[in-house]
């Protein structure tokens, strides 16, 4: 029996009827169950066949010196980007308690879609009977009325026990299947998860093109060539993109990950590829085997923006004079936004959406100081231009960075403000620093070009003004909530040390009973 779950207010139940056999995966792989730890799950997925995945996503996206940074789990990048495309169906399978929290999470980041959900228990996790349920799921709901594509994602539990979704058919009525595995001990990030999908696709895609005529975009194809964009951002920059792109005879093309289907094509016949967010190895791999070009970095402040419409150009086999042309129409703009907009201030900035790098070049060019950047994403060789250009201005870098490394940069710069996390911006309130949650605040605006360079002064220069409404606030509530007094009291808490100095005399006492008891005989204590 497969369960779909909808929103809160639904629930379908479809029955499978399907009896097909399939491979039955070592009842040892799925022993420890998800509390098992990552290194036991990972030796169980290779023992059940998964070796190859697993090596490909350590090659894709290394971890850093700490395992791996904290993240939320990474399948919520993959499952947005289902979510977020046309006529694409949603399965996943896991543990009940990571798909509700996944499913909440989506709904409260506005989807309204069906999430399918197939269930299990340890009698059909360890005789193949989940494969089957899976299987039956995707031919109940693989009508090409409705759907293009339906996407099976496997969470930790059915990846450690080799749930095999390869032996899916690629495609059934017409209706392409795509399964990954997205397990939070072989993908570091959420982040990293949108590209695990989107790569999967444009492979898929690839080789449809590869085979015959594919459809053309839903508005057309762009009478200029394009340059494809790699990486979520705010629906305002690819369109400053396009302008920045046309003095050179150029347009930006669609985002990857694509809103639907057919954009993968598109994506595909491109020039160029921009790799505005340069952890996005596995995508970056199918285009570059389709024969396209990639560029790091973003057209971000006065020097980005030059640097980056030089490196597009060049990669598109651009006329030198129509570069400089390019650049002539974007700079002014870009100079006059920066100057009529300035950021004064020490700002750190950690986040894990992938642009942190790109944010701190613009503020930067804004005339903030900017001494410590930390992002959760891996070191890329397309970050290497802005990783370059930070530290020469004196910036501390750190890829991979962990919440310890994002609050020790923060504790020892004391900056005006802290730009990062939901947790830094906690600790960084309750120690009297301005804070701006990176995810929502920051990276939720335009970066690019004129549009980008002002931008972000407002609200940075506001939080920044802010300094003197943090003081009193934490003057005011100095001390509560904290310690003896943390919880909810209905009158003053009385200290009383004397009890603590007895007690820890008595467990003194106790522990040296204890040594002596356990000594060998003969031992002094």
């Amino acid at each position: 029996m497969t369960t779909i779950t909808d929103t809160p207010r639904r629930t379908t139940t479809l029955i499978a009827t399907a009896d097909r056999p399939a491979p039955k995966p070592e009842p040892q792989a799925a022993a420890s169950g998800c509390h098992g730890g990552a290194e036991t799950m990972r030796a169980a997925a290779r023992a059940a066949g998964l070796n190859e995945t697993l090596e490909q996503y350590a090659q894709d996206y290394p971890k850093g010196p700490h395992d791996q940074p904290q993240s939320m789990c990474p399948a919520f990048g993959s499952l947005r980007v289902g979510l977020r495309m046309r006529r694409t169906a949603t399965i996943l399978s896991g543990s009940a308690c990571c798909v509700y929290g996944l499913t909440f999470t989506s709904h409260f980041y506005g989807a309204k879609r069906t999430v399918g959900y197939v269930p299990f228990n340890s009698e059909t996790l360890v005789t193949g009977k989940l494969f089957e349920d899976i299987r039956d799921a995707v031919h109940d709901m693989a009508d090409p009325a409705l759907y293009d594509t339906i996407v099976v994602t496997n969470l930790c539990v059915p990846t450690a026990s080799g749930v095999p979704l390869r032996l899916l058919p690629d495609t059934i009525n017409g209706v392409r299947i795509i399964g990954i595995d997205v397990p939070g001990f072989g993908v570091p990030t959420h982040a990293e998860a949108k590209d695990v999908l989107a790569g999967a696709m444009l492979k898929f895609a690839r080789s449809e093109a590869e085979h015959g005529p594919v459809q053309a975009p839903r508005g057309g194809r762009s009478e200029r060539p394009t340059v494809t964009l790699l990486g979520e951002m705010f629906p305002v920059d690819p369109v400053t993109i396009d302008g920045l792109l046309a003095p050179m005879g150029l347009a930006a093309g669609p985002v990857v990950p694509t809103r639907e289907w057919r954009e993968l094509y598109a994506a595909l016949d491109c020039v160029a590829v921009a790799a505005i967010h340069p952890f996005y190895t596995a995508s970056i791999r199918e285009l570059e085997a389709a024969g396209r070009p990639v560029v790091g970095s973003a057209p971000v402040g006065r020097e980005g923006t030059a640097a980056w419409l030089e490196a597009v150009g060049k990669a598109a086999g651009v006329d030198p004079e129509r570069i400089e042309a390019a650049k002539a129409a974007a700079l002014g703009a870009v100079e006059a936004a920066l100057a009529s907009k300035p950021i004064a201030g020490k700002i750190t900035l950690s986040g894990y959406e992938g642009s942190e790098l790109l944010v701190a070049r613009l503020l930067i060019e804004s005339g903030a100081e900017v001494p410590y950047v930390g992002t959760a994403c891996p070191r890329t060789k397309w970050a290497e231009a802005d990783r370059a250009w930070l530290e020469a201005r004196g910036v501390t870098v750190r890829f991979r960075a962990s919440l310890e490394d994002d609050l020790a940069a923060m504790h020892y710069h004391r900056p005006d403000l802290a730009v990062g996390t939901t947790p830094v911006v906690q600790k960084a309130k309750a120690a009297g620093i301005p804070a701006l949650y990176f995810t929502n605040l920051i990276s939720a605006r335009p970066l690019m070009g004129a549009a980008g360079a002002g931008s972000l002064a407002q609200v940075v220069n506001a939080a920044i003004a802010g300094k003197s409404r943090m003081d009193g606030m934490k003057a005011f509530f100095e001390g509560v909530g904290e310690g003896d007094t943390a919880g909810i009291w209905e009158g003053e808490p009385i200290s009383r040390p004397g009890y603590r100095e007895r007690y820890a005399k008595q467990r003194e006492a106790l522990q040296r009973q204890r040594a002596k008891a356990e000594a060998p005989t003969g031992e002094m204590i």
